[in-house]
């Protein structure tokens, strides 16, 4: 089927208006009668005419021992990725590759894997503190329907105080606080909690201020600004 016999297609359109009707006396779809009056709209008779349909890039296509130098080179000099090569490929040498053909190069010459020198860490450093009872971090977690875990860890010993309670107010509060203080072997002067209600509880700063401990609390985090 030539661009004379689209081109009467579209003339008929032109004159009756009515797609089905063209449809119908052309033997055509409605979608091949829109597709090529697209085409006419746009460009004209030149629009008409049979158009390869060669895909831009085909896995399946030999590559020569030119291309496949390239890509290696480009891989070794430069360490970059399928999707970069393929990228780098198509900019600056005009050499259009589907992925799984760049892919079956790397694999044919054992390149597939890119090997990145690992990142070697410079060691970890202990959130602590100088001085035993410096800093008692304390903290509350539900670990089942009613009952939650009263934990303090000291800064610089990492001595730990458990407790276990059936609900998290103040009362349970400041009955952990007797047991951090009976069982904690120094003195504590600080204490650092996140922003829980029942570290808030009046009963529980007074207890605290009554043994000469500092409450510190975490710093409310600040939401990220949306732009």
């Amino acid at each position: 089927m030539d661009a004379r016999t689209r081109l009467g297609w579209i003339r008929l359109y032109e004159q009756l208006g009515n797609a089905g009707v063209v449809c119908r006396r052309c033997g055509i779809s409605r979608p091949t009668l829109k597709k090529w009056w697209r085409r006419y709209q746009a460009e004209g008779e030149a629009g008409l005419a049979t158009r390869s349909h060669r895909p831009h890039t085909s896995p399946n296509r030999k590559v020569f021992a030119d291309e496949e130098a390239l890509i290696l080179r480009l891989r070794h000099e430069r360490r970059l990725g399928i999707k970069m090569l393929r990228n780098e490929l198509v900019r600056r040498h005009g050499l259009r590759l589907a992925l799984d053909t760049i892919h079956k190069v790397l694999v044919r010459h054992g390149e597939n894997r890119l090997r990145r020198p690992r990142l070697k860490r410079k060691g970890t450093r202990r959130y602590s503190r100088p001085v035993p009872g410096d800093r008692v971090q304390m903290d509350t977690c539900k670990i089942a329907p009613g009952l939650y875990r009263y934990t303090a860890i000291d800064d610089c010993s990492r001595f730990q105080v458990l407790g276990v309670f059936p609900r998290r107010t103040a009362a349970d509060t400041l009955a952990f606080l007797d047991r951090v203080a009976a069982e904690m072997p120094f003195p504590v002067q600080r204490v650092q909690t996140d922003r829980g209600q029942e570290f808030f509880a009046y009963e529980v700063q007074d207890r605290l201020r009554d043994r000469r401990v500092k409450f510190r609390p975490n710093r409310p985090v600040v939401p990220a600004r949306r732009t």
